[in-house]
């Protein structure tokens, strides 16, 4: 068993001891198990699956930080959502709003880069969000 911590900057979103963990990593997927080599690496917006019990659970989690230990990860992550807490219309919805908005941005005028940025984040959120949902892959 390792213990696995979820951490939003608004609450400790999952704390409590698993089989195994994959975190969407930006090399791909990364899975570990107790007595893991320690490392810290970054994460991207994607699937965080862990194993309880055995059952899987799935969380969709943006972009962030894994710190692994042999005995511990701990995921410190701008969101965390299990897929039966994500409204599948509302996040389509979101998905197209980012959508419609980065295509209109003249890439060649004025643009405000913050607003790119965030624009972008909340699409590969969606993105993340709807792979947990539907368990599909764009």
């Amino acid at each position: 068993m390792i213990h696995l911590v979820i951490v939003t900057r608004e609450k400790t979103y999952f704390s409590d001891s698993v089989e195994e963990v994959y975190l969407p990593g930006e090399s791909g997927e990364l899975g570990v198990l107790a007595m893991h080599t320690a490392l810290m690496t970054t994460l991207v917006a994607g699937e965080l699956r862990y194993s309880k019990d055995g059952e899987v659970v799935r969380v969709a989690v943006g972009s962030g930080f894994a710190d692994v230990t042999q005995h511990k990860v701990t995921v410190l992550t701008d969101m965390a959502v299990g897929e039966h807490e994500i409204d599948e219309e509302a996040v389509k919805k979101a998905k197209e709003r980012a959508e419609r908005a980065l295509a209109g941005i003249d890439v060649n005028g004025d643009h405000d880069t913050d607003q790119i940025a965030r624009l972008e984040v909340a699409l590969k959120q969606s993105i993340a969000k709807l792979k947990v949902k539907n368990r599909k892959y764009f």
